[in-house]
């Protein structure tokens, strides 16, 4: 059953395009609508037009993305993100053909050092992998039957998975690569994998190359392949609180150590999808609080959480 939307902070005339994703945790509001802006929040966006990042610091930003984000990873290495245990709660297709009560044998660290390797037929590529905060929980919890590919823009990144205590070559292969170039078919052939993981990752990316972006992921896909998709919402608490000479162009902005980020509308990610071959399977934004008594933190959050998927007959 559909969570009740509160209509003080969504749209009411929205109208459900898509099957929605469950909500998962308690007090989630999950809606095809965008949040109504308070008076207040139209005016903090308003206020952000005031001072544009300049084109010449647009195209600088975008040409030394990879800097920035090696600059990123070299200052916080694995301190920053926390390792995502939810992502086979709100993905089932993670769990494909697993059997969780034989989770712990099947694990591939449960296996004899002596073998060589190990023989799955899945595959699955996360893109922007950063340090490893989705694969490694997967694999701390045996929650695989796939071979796992990794990339990221930052070589930096991928240094850090390598060293990982988990990181086994006999199961798994992280590399970098720019997904919005062909680089990453140096690696991996078109047709090759099952499911491809996009979370908080496409928002990182220039909004013009997201459709390359996509269609890259198009043609990684096996028929029947599937996108598992989570990114930051229209209107989301952090896109309010940028400052003027922070918004490089609508809804997309410079954070203060030159990484960007985009802010998506449920509708546009459904649309950018269908335009590049897929069917949308479920998209809705999500709206969250995140709630920490000790630390006096209520914080609302907004995500744009989808799964698409590549047809059987392509």
């Amino acid at each position: 059953m559909d969570e009740p939307v509160d209509s003080k902070t969504v749209d009411p005339s929205s109208v459900d395009r898509f099957p929605k994703q469950k909500a998962f945790n308690l007090g989630d509001v999950v809606t095809d609508a965008a949040k109504i802006l308070t008076e207040e929040e139209r005016t903090k966006l308003e206020e952000q037009n005031k001072r544009l990042v300049t084109p010449f610091q647009a195209l600088k930003l975008e040409q030394e993305a990879r800097k920035h984000w090696d600059l990123f990873y070299k200052r916080n290495e694995n301190r920053f993100f926390k390792d995502r245990h939810w992502t086979t709660r709100e993905f089932s297709e993670l769990l494909a053909g697993e059997d969780p009560t034989a989770a712990a044998s099947s694990s591939p660290l449960a296996k004899s050092d002596n073998v060589e390797k190990i023989s799955v037929e899945k595959k699955l590529l996360e893109i922007g992998c950063g340090v490893g905060n989705l694969i490694f929980p997967l694999i701390e919890d045996g929650h695989r039957d796939y071979f796992i590919y990794a990339c990221d823009l930052s070589p930096r990144a991928v240094e850090l998975v390598r060293k990982h205590n988990l990181y086994d070559e006999r199961y798994m292969k992280a590399f970098a690569c720019d997904i919005t170039t062909e680089e990453v078919f140096q690696t991996l052939p078109e047709a090759s994998l099952d499911i491809v993981t996009l979370i908080f990752v496409l928002s990182a990316i220039h909004p013009e190359k997201f459709q390359s972006t996509v269609a890259n992921i198009f043609r990684l896909l096996k028929p029947g392949g599937v996108v598992l998709f989570r990114d930051y919402g229209l209107y989301d608490m952090a896109q309010l609180r940028f400052k003027p000479g922070h918004k490089i162009a609508e809804n997309f902005y410079m954070r203060q150590d030159g990484t960007r980020s985009y802010y998506f509308a449920e509708e546009e990610v459904s649309k950018l999808f269908c335009q590049t071959g897929f069917t949308v399977m479920v998209n809705s934004y999500i709206h969250r609080r995140t709630v920490n008594p000790k630390e006096n933190i209520d914080v609302p959050r907004i995500f744009v959480q989808g799964k698409f998927r590549k047809s059987e007959r392509t």
